[in-house]
């Protein structure tokens, strides 16, 4: 079974964290060192940019797994457990457009999963219909 690696999934997870925190860093160190009227503007953009980063992360965060894709199943890791389903538990995976990601989704499972492949893909560019992958075609592979 193959998944992406750990240094790009918690990358990819964290992103939006640790560069919406960078925003607030700078907006705070601008206003404590400046008085103009014009640093207090600039300061309240980037922690406004930041709480918009922060904000994504909170949404995005939670929904990101590692997900490792086999022949046969699929195992999702969440907070240090590793749960398996086999293909026909799979309802549909599509790759997000735009970004090199997927998502999954379980039947009987409400919430979405998002992960990154194994290997470099090219992204996908369209919401079209054709870009849907179904579990029976992944078995086929």
């Amino acid at each position: 079974m193959k998944e992406a690696s750990p240094a790009k999934y918690y990358f990819a997870k964290y992103f939006f964290l640790a560069f919406g925190l960078l925003q607030w860093m700078c907006g705070l160190l601008i206003l404590r060192e400046s008085t103009a009227d014009k640093s207090k503007a600039s300061a309240l953009l980037f922690f406004t940019v930041g709480l918009i980063l922060v904000s994504i992360q909170v949404f995005i965060g939670p929904k990101l797994k590692r997900v490792a894709v086999g022949k046969n199943r699929i195992a999702i890791r969440t907070d240090g457990e590793t749960r398996h389903y086999e293909w026909p538990e799979v309802k549909w995976i599509r790759p997000v457009p735009i970004v090199n990601a997927y998502k999954l989704k379980l039947k009987g499972k409400k919430e979405r999963i998002y992960f990154l492949p194994s290997q470099k893909i090219d992204p996908v560019f369209g919401f079209s219909d054709d870009d849907k992958l179904r579990a029976s075609d992944l078995r086929r592979k």
